[in-house]
């Protein structure tokens, strides 16, 4: 079956639906693999390029599979200005998506694939981030170039069950300072947050990156993506905050996306000088439990190996980019990842 192909993100809303509950309804459905994030991105970070999304159909005219795809260029070095097309999932690139893919039934992922293979024979096929659940989908001669560690942790047992004996007695000790100082957290459920609120977010990201000393990709240039999808949200859909107050200065914003039994943990920020009190870890632990009082099976850190996520019994999900070269550009990318030692 020939799928029909849209190269607009203005789809129709019946379209949308079955797409997000093609994502809603696979135990491995990720909230970077459908509709919200990809057509909010592509109206935003990725304006002007090209897309193309590709839908199969069931007898009944409802959705069974979308694949969407893009295709871009990629410098074969920072330090050289050659860059190289590629065909690439939609979606991905400046945003930082993970657990990228398509949603597709599981009779239909042969058929995706043979179409995946022919529409990409004479091109780069670059997949970044690309879910583990994907990896049947791939084009004979794809190879796996990078890794990504994306730890998450199973709420099914509740939130008292994560972490050692001795990191949830600590964490109860670190609530029991931040409130005796007058710290209280509320969460602002999907639906329910003003755009100012990513404003302050990045300003407190900033302050705590400018105290670790380190650089972050999340910069003003990217809010313009993240308002559209906080205009966007419902109820049980869309971007949530787990906020810190002291008294009426807000100190701490944690922001994720939060869709059928999952949270995707996306971005914070908070004030250093409550470093000392371990507000950092107070403010994830108490997003963790406003997620799974909403019925939030699953809280997912995202991309990052950082030590604080596994002291919440996280576990390891990891993606892989995965490049199928064609021509002298091709070999360039292949060339490069080996030389960073991808895998």
């Amino acid at each position: 079956m020939v799928p029909e192909i849209h190269r607009t993100p203005e789809l129709d809303g019946e379209t949308v639906h079955d797409w997000r509950e093609l994502v809603d309804q696979d135990p491995d459905g990720s909230w970077f693999a459908g509709p919200d994030w990809v057509l909010a991105w592509w109206r935003t970070l990725g304006a002007g390029q090209a897309g193309e999304i590709a839908v199969w159909r069931g007898p009944d005219g409802r959705a069974e599979a979308v694949l969407p795809l893009a295709t871009a260029r990629l410098r074969a070095h920072r330090r050289l200005p050659v860059e190289v097309p590629v065909l690439t999932l939609l979606g991905t690139g400046p945003g930082a998506a993970d657990h990228c893919g398509p949603a597709v039934r599981p009779h239909r992922r042969a058929e995706v694939a043979g179409w995946l293979a022919d529409r990409a024979r004479r091109e780069t096929l670059w997949l970044p981030s690309l879910d583990p659940a994907h990896t049947g989908l791939l084009p004979p001669g794809s190879r796996p170039v990078a890794r990504t560690a994306c730890p998450r942790a199973d709420l099914t047992d509740g939130p008292d069950r994560l972490g050692s004996r001795d990191f949830r007695a600590a964490n109860r000790r670190a609530h029991r300072r931040l409130a005796a100082a007058g710290l209280s957290f509320h969460w602002l459920p999907p639906g329910t947050a003003e755009p100012e609120l990513l404003d302050e977010l990045l300003r407190l990201h900033r302050l705590r990156r400018e105290a670790a000393g380190g650089a972050s990709s999340f910069t003003a240039d990217r809010l313009p993506l993240h308002r559209l999808l906080l205009s966007q949200a419902v109820p049980g859909r869309g971007p949530a905050f787990q906020l810190a107050r002291h008294r009426d200065e807000l100190v701490g914003v944690l922001y994720g996306f939060r869709w059928a039994d999952r949270f995707a943990y996306y971005q914070t920020g908070w004030d250093p000088r409550w470093a000392a009190d371990s507000l950092g870890t107070a403010l994830v632990d108490s997003a963790i439990r406003s997620s799974a009082a909403e019925g939030v099976r699953t809280f997912d850190f995202l991309r990052g190996d950082e030590p604080y996520k596994y002291r919440f019994g996280a576990v390891d999900r990891t993606d892989r980019g995965w490049l199928r070269p064609r021509g002298p550009g091709g070999a360039l990318l292949g060339l490069k990842h080996l030389l960073l030692g991808g895998s």
